[in-house]
């Protein structure tokens, strides 16, 4: 499973990727907002610093200015990927990217429904939101789930990018369930290594190694 980080913090990509383990990363408006930039200029750093998929999302909700944002964004970069909302004129736009070999991430994806248009208009990646969905007392895993089977049972190609994951049991179950990739911010992301019986194991190797007196150097 592909990992993604969910910001539109330059600093905090440069921070991360060094891990080696930042394949690729997802912005949205109200990232941008929060970054308080030009979002070309924000993109463009990015995709400077991160060879995988950059997500940039169109914010009109029409389809011929989507079209025309997304063409725009796409511009900025080779590794740029048009993202969309799931909406009728968002699949529209979806399908044109898709015919101009443009990638496309279709957001906003709250039901296996909506995940089967996506894939029909093309879209190299779909976002269901784990987390947002959990809110409102639905099973957000469970989407997954279905999408996983779906998409095998029919032979889509479009990737499931599980969004809208708020912890690392949510990383974890989504890699379980079959998403291609996962999105999330970086505090979780740093998270994911964690874990108090590491940790112990650890001090208990350090104690036993310290007795020795040796050095391997």
């Amino acid at each position: 499973m592909k990992l993604f980080l969910d910001t539109a913090d330059v600093a905090v990509i440069k921070d991360m990727v060094p891990t080696g383990m930042v394949d690729g990363v997802t912005t949205n408006p109200s990232l941008i907002a929060k970054s308080g930039r030009n979002i070309a200029e924000v993109i463009a750093e990015i995709c400077a610093l991160v060879e995988g998929p950059i997500s940039a999302e169109a914010v009109s909700l029409d389809f011929e200015t989507m079209v025309k944002e997304g063409d725009k964004l796409a511009a900025i970069a080779p590794n740029v990927v048009v993202k969309l909302p799931l909406t009728w004129d968002g699949l529209r736009a979806c399908r044109v990217f898709t015919d101009k070999g443009i990638k496309t991430n279709v957001t906003l994806c709250f039901s296996a429904a909506q995940a089967l248009l996506a894939a029909k208009a093309g879209a190299t990646f779909v976002s269901p939101f784990v987390g947002r969905l959990e809110d409102n007392g639905a099973d957000g895993i469970g989407l997954l789930e279905e999408i996983r089977v779906l998409y095998d049972v029919h032979g889509f190609e479009t990737q499931i990018l599980a969004a809208s994951l708020r912890n690392v049991a949510h990383v974890a179950a989504a890699a379980v369930a079959g998403s291609d990739a996962a999105t999330f911010g970086a505090d979780t992301f740093k998270a994911l290594v964690k874990h108090p019986l590491t940790d112990r194991g650890l001090d208990a190797f350090v104690a036993d190694w310290a007795k020795t007196g040796q050095s391997i150097l």
